[in-house]
């Protein structure tokens, strides 16, 4: 309303009411009079035309009300909702707000989110007004909406979806042990007595062709006489076809190198011969003992070589798949801090402990300065992960449910969309994806859990609506 056209109607109501009283005192109407009837003009004006929720609500009604908690509706009079500014609309009747005024209201849910609606305006008991839902927000596409002011308060960050190269490690303990190819036994063939025994004792490191011992054998002499009466004899001593029966009859008793070469040599057979060590490495069992008779097969001596050996790994068995022969991989003694060997997988053991549920597998290692030794416990880090980049989302973006794995994926204007995924390999705070997801959409990867709880309450409360309107 114009200002000036309101003076101006004020100018005119006001003359008119002078005019009147002047009429009136002519008419010669008491004083009295003429003063109950300007009150009765003002109390007139100043009656409630409605009433209106105390606390400000958009809450009205046309006669006295209570609210729930007993206080009365604040009284509104005539001209008391009047505004004078000039583009100021006219405040009538409650009415719906602009934004909602092209929405057509569908239900009203409960302001604390508790899952109750209504088809129609409803307080709850602390007197709060439901809050009106309208065709839309809701959308049957799955989809959940949510306020700017509640994206941040909530602190919703979201990522896209991009190629990457997923490195990952697995750790695993182990212990060290012997590499079975280099173990050697000294033990006769036939009986035999130990003569001599040489200063070496469990745990000396011995080389090869270090002597041992010295033994006496009825059997081992016998072989040696005949094989150096043969290549001793005028007749066939000149060909070498005659005496090679004999010297192997001679080797087949397990007699060392350096002791044939030394009967050739000298043309006599010793009464003791010296054995010798087969390999370099380190003395594990010494039963040699000096007079004694050793009997065919007993070992006397057992001898490693420490130069390589192996690390028997307990992968856990969700891993196994992972692994493959030749994968690089790096120990680290636990006698050893700081210190790392590496070496590769060799093999990979096709069974599982079904105690532990561990599988085995084989690290060869290189240990020139013998700093190993077997039953050493060691941890073992093996990396695996493909080279090839591939489609991954951050690990925070996942829901797993157990059975199934989903994410929520930001359609922009408050709307995310779940979705489920296939997933793959893991590493570096990353996961593979494998279906559900486009490179470059943006997923959810902080506060996903709350969405998710917003997701429920909405299709509770659908649900629930849906129910009412049927």
């Amino acid at each position: 309303m114009n200002r000036a056209v309101i003076a101006s109607t004020t100018a005119v109501l006001i003359a008119a009411a002078g005019a009147g009283l002047v009429l009136a005192g002519a008419q010669g109407l008491p004083a009295h009079t003429i003063a109950m009837v300007t009150r009765a003009a003002a109390d007139e004006s100043r009656a409630p035309i409605y009433f209106q929720d105390p606390d400000g609500r958009p809450s009205y009604s046309l006669t006295p009300k209570k609210t729930p908690d007993g206080r009365d509706y604040r009284a509104v009079p005539a001209g008391a909702d009047v505004s004078f500014d000039e583009d100021a609309p006219e405040k009538t009747a409650p009415a719906a707000s602009a934004s909602g005024a092209d929405r057509k209201i569908k239900y009203y849910r409960n302001p604390m989110g508790l899952p109750d609606t209504s088809p129609t305006p409803k307080k709850d008991p602390m007197g709060m007004d439901y809050i009106a839902v309208y065709e839309g927000e809701d959308s049957d596409d799955g989809s959940v909406k949510l306020s700017p002011g509640k994206i941040q308060r909530t602190g919703v960050r979201s990522e896209p979806a991009a190629p990457r190269t997923i490195r990952s490690t697995i750790h695993a303990p182990g212990t060290i042990q012997l590499d079975e190819r280099r173990v050697s036994v000294i033990s006769m063939r036939s009986e035999s007595y130990i003569q001599k025994v040489a200063n070496v004792t469990t745990g000396s490191r011995v080389a090869k062709g270090q002597p041992l011992m010295e033994v006496y054998s009825p059997a081992i002499s016998s072989a040696a006489a005949e094989y150096i009466s043969t290549i001793n004899s005028r007749t066939i001593g000149s060909d070498a076809a005659y005496g090679r029966g004999s010297r192997q009859r001679v080797m087949n008793l397990d007699v060392p190198e350096a002791a044939i070469a030394a009967m050739e040599k000298s043309r006599t057979v010793p009464i003791g011969i010296e054995w010798t060590s087969p390999r370099d490495g380190i003395v594990l069992e010494r039963n040699a003992i000096e007079g004694a008779r050793a009997q065919p097969g007993e070992v006397l001596f057992r001898i490693a070589d420490h130069t390589q050996l192996w690390a028997i790994i307990d992968v856990a068995e969700r891993d196994m798949g992972m692994l493959a022969v030749g994968q690089p991989a790096t120990v680290k003694a636990r006698g050893f801090p700081g210190r790392t060997f590496t070496g590769k997988i060799n093999v990979i053991y096709p069974q599982i402990n079904k105690e532990t549920r561990t599988g085995r597998l084989r690290i060869e290692l290189a240990n020139p300065d013998l700093v190993l030794i077997h039953d050493m416990y060691v941890d073992a880090e093996i990396d695996i992960g493909s080279s090839a980049p591939v489609l991954t989302i951050p690990e925070s973006a996942v829901m797993d449910t157990g059975r199934r794995q989903a994410v929520f994926v930001d359609r922009g204007e408050g709307r995310f969309e779940p979705r489920e995924v296939k997933l793959g390999d893991r590493g570096d705070g990353y996961v593979e994806v494998r279906e559900g997801v486009s490179e470059g959409e943006p997923v959810v990867v902080s506060a996903n859990f709350l969405i998710d709880a917003e997701s429920n309450l909405k299709a509770a409360l659908k649900g629930f609506a849906d129910g009412a309107q049927q």
